[in-house]
């Protein structure tokens, strides 16, 4: 009897789970958190992935953040405002690092300085070339000033790959610096877990409410899950779509998810058969979003045919939400268009590392052999992909993602041919006209004029030039045990800054 990998899954995922061994003996005062995998590294401002980011949330802090709702609230910054249309000031609050030296301005311009060098990694290193200078007018207060209007100067400063750190503190020995988070880094077992403590001197009077977190990875998604219903640890980050509903099932455990990550194809425009907008926006139309959900989420997800942007956000147009419906017949019209009638061979890039990505891809490569485009499928290990991705060694490729922020202004990230090479966008598509219309919006302070804005920065990826298109919204979901309290899953694109819940988290 042959049975399916998604029939397997889901057979697995019903079993009832009473063989688990008893809830292991807790530790006062010790909360477990199930990582998906070790961090490659603990540098500030790089983007390292989810289970790095957890870490930088627990160390460092920067000036913004986001609170469990997905309000922007001040952190080493208690108050902030627009000077003029060109600066920003941000007021500091009484903070100390883990060393107990005080936070300053100082502190605050060199890690700027820091993100913008030229030999700089760091995930914001193009937004801050826009930075002209910044002034420490006393040891409070940071005054930074801009070559044009940038009306998202605060969402940058709260993403979590924007941690202030303390002057000169980077070192080999010391790669993280000296932070100012709720919690010092205390050990690590390469590769295994990373232990951190309370930090007595954190500047939020009552916090962290748990003495000691240990973060132990669990690459293998079965046995994380495993761990969670077993009570070997009290949280895990990437819930399985395939284990969601057992887990719903279990007493002893709580679920939060949260619609914000997403799956999209993206292409080479420098050679290849995707140099052609029609032919990229052909695909966009042939295929069926629901199976994905159904196949690579097990239901836990939604159809995305249009920008990845939050329904019930100011941004949000319904009609655009809309852009690929299904239509088989305007898909092949578009190849028709393009000089392609009858289709083509190509290779789809993805992975067989993560069954989302493999999945995902098996429904894409099903549904455009409905328009004549013959698809094979190069599904090597993550790293290798992310590798090919960044030489443009692809014709057309499946990714994952979320905007770094609520603003629509985080399209850039996604959209922007213009910005340095990233595995989340497509590779050699030129976008002038969306690049010069994302700096028109970032620079307008009018709320009305930035709908604007950014409905034509929609019709242009959409209908234009097609630097992406979007196939599915996926759930993403923490899981934790019942007694577990503070934790939470911030909302929609946020969801990877929760781990700035962990100084609330507290067991009983």
């Amino acid at each position: 009897m042959h049975m399916s990998r998604r029939a397997l899954l889901m057979a697995g995922a019903a079993l009832p789970f009473l063989s688990l061994p008893a809830r292991a003996q807790r530790v006062p005062g010790t909360l477990i958190f199930g990582l998906s995998s070790y961090p490659p590294n603990f540098q500030p401002w790089p983007n390292a992935g989810t289970a790095a980011a957890t870490v930088k949330l627990l160390v460092h802090r920067g000036l913004l953040s986001y609170d469990a709702q997905g309000n922007m609230r001040g952190e080493l910054a208690e108050r902030w405002e627009a000077d003029g249309t060109t600066a920003w000031v941000f007021h500091l609050r009484e903070a100390v690092f883990h060393d107990g030296s005080p936070v300053t301005g100082e502190d605050v311009k060199w890690t700027l300085e820091q993100v913008a060098a030229e030999r700089s990694a760091a995930l914001m290193r193009s937004e801050f070339q826009s930075v002209e200078r910044i002034e420490t007018p006393d040891a409070r207060t940071v005054r930074i000033v801009t070559k044009q209007p940038i009306v998202t100067m605060p969402m940058w400063l709260a993403n979590y790959n924007m941690p202030i750190v303390k002057k000169d503190s980077i070192s080999d020995d010391l790669p993280t610096g000296v932070g100012a988070g709720p919690y010092v880094l205390k050990s690590q077992e390469r590769g295994t877990s990373v232990e951190v403590e309370a930090f007595p001197g954190y500047y939020k009077p009552g916090l962290p409410k748990t003495k000691t977190i240990k973060l132990v990875a669990y690459p293998d998604e079965n046995l994380r899950v495993a761990a969670i219903q077993a009570g070997d640890v009290d949280i895990i980050e990437y819930v399985p779509w395939q284990a969601m509903q057992a887990i719903e099932a279990d007493p002893k455990l709580k679920m939060e998810a949260a619609l914000g990550p997403f799956m999209s194809l993206v292409f080479n425009g420098k050679s290849g058969p995707f140099t052609d907008p029609r032919v990229r926006a052909a695909t966009g139309f042939a295929i069926r979003r629901e199976e994905i959900v159904q196949s690579a989420f097990f239901g836990r997800g939604a159809p995305l045919q249009g920008m990845p942007l939050q329904p019930g956000t100011p941004f949000f147009d319904e009609k655009l939400s809309q852009h690929y419906s299904y239509d088989p017949e305007r898909a092949k019209k578009l190849l028709a268009d393009a000089g392609v009638p009858n289709g083509f061979s190509c290779t789809l890039l993805s992975t067989a590392q993560y069954g989302m990505y493999k999945s995902t891809a098996e429904v894409v490569q099903q549904h455009l052999a409905e328009i004549g485009i013959q698809a094979m499928l190069s599904l090597p290990d993550w790293p290798t992909r992310i590798s090919l991705a960044n030489k443009g060694q692809y014709e057309f490729a499946i990714i994952g993602n979320t905007m770094e922020g609520t603003d629509p202004d985080a399209l850039g990230y996604l959209i922007d041919g213009e910005l340095s090479i990233a595995p989340a966008r497509s590779y050699g598509i030129p976008t002038p006209k969306i690049h010069e219309l994302l700096a028109a919006g970032r620079a307008e302070f009018d709320m009305e004029k930035r709908k604007s804005i950014y409905e034509q920065v929609q019709k242009q990826a959409l209908e234009e030039v097609v630097p992406m298109v979007p196939l599915a919204w996926r759930s993403q979901a923490y899981a934790m045990a019942k007694d577990v309290q503070g934790f939470h899953n911030l909302p929609g694109s946020l969801t990877f800054f929760s781990g700035i819940t962990l100084e609330e988290a507290v067991i009983g």
